[in-house]
């Protein structure tokens, strides 16, 4: 069977674990509720819990452990930060996993999990040549990003490489939860982009209603707006990477992962803004689903 490489993805509401073969192939999965109301050591137990269920069913017991979390882990204090799972923030999880579980353990951001995951097992695997760089994103209720630098995550010196969500885009975004303003979270978000709706109208929508109307070609001048809104700032945000970054490719993740408008306008917008008379950049549709995060996680103890 060759070496079996353990992850878990450990979610705000479950937590899944995964054994694989080294080729990506899928041994056992399993999922219990990460019920992070019950406090910090409740999640450590639900995590030694769900990888003895995997670990039962493969027939092998981990001697590593990959492990995708929200938020990242402070390189000079070994402490979570920017989880929102809020009991794991200012504790030392990773050494207090390995305790729990007698195996050491390897964490890197959700973000990273899918980035790599992607890069190694899908959408980019045509783009993993010798010499190159895979910018993950993940557009959701949040928006983060991952970075990978000829297989391997880049985590920078202060572990939050590739965190474009809380760089600035536009002051008309508002006050982000981070204390800062005009993130990028808050404006190309599914929650930032309903807010914005919601702040225009007072009505509440869903964004997945709006860009239904949208391509049936509403006279709605609020929908159009927001959705306008979101190509716009998708463009400028992507463009602020590329520019910074000049990747091999960008692999979109998460919800707004499946909304087209982003592969032909949004690319359009993208084009118009990067710095560079054309846009080389393939903008790919992610290829893993939901499982992108618990394989990112097995891949960090390849």
């Amino acid at each position: 069977m060759g070496k079996v490489l353990f992850g878990i993805d450990l979610g705000g509401t479950k937590i899944e674990a995964a054994a694989l073969n080294q080729d990506g192939t899928v041994l056992s999965r399993r999922r219990l509720p990460t019920e992070r109301e019950k406090g910090y050591e409740h999640i450590i137990g639900q995590v030694k819990r769900v990888l003895e269920l995997v670990s039962e069913e493969v027939g092998e017991a981990p001697t590593k452990l990959g492990i995708g979390t929200p938020g990242a882990i402070d390189p000079p204090t070994g402490l979570m930060k920017n989880s929102n799972t809020t009991v794991l923030n200012g504790k030392p999880f990773a050494k207090d996993l390995e305790k729990a579980l007698g195996i050491s353990v390897v964490m890197a951001n959700d973000a990273n999990c899918f980035a790599i995951a992607e890069t190694l097992l899908g959408a980019g695997k045509a783009y993993a040549t010798e010499d190159h760089l895979i910018f993950g994103v993940i557009m959701g209720t949040g928006v983060g990003g991952g970075i990978v630098i000829n297989g391997k995550i880049w985590n920078g010196a202060q572990g939050i490489g590739g965190e474009w969500g809380h760089s600035f885009l536009d002051h008309s975004g508002g006050k982000c939860y981070c204390g800062q303003v005009g993130c990028v979270e808050m404006l190309i978000s599914g929650t930032g982009l309903e807010r914005y709706y919601q702040q225009t109208t007072g009505q509440e929508r869903r964004l997945s209603t709006m860009i239904s109307e949208y391509n049936a070609g509403t006279m709605d001048e609020y929908v159009n707006a927001t959705v306008n809104r979101m190509i716009h700032f998708f463009g400028r945000g992507l463009a602020n990477v590329i520019d910074i970054l000049d990747p091999t490719a960008i692999i979109l993740g998460g919800g707004l992962s499946n909304i087209d408008l982003l592969y032909t306008e949004g690319v359009e917008s993208i084009r118009k803004q990067v710095f560079n008379p054309r846009l080389d950049t393939p903008i790919l549709r992610p290829l893993l689903g939901d499982s992108a995060g618990v394989f990112g996680a097995a891949m960090l103890v390849r």
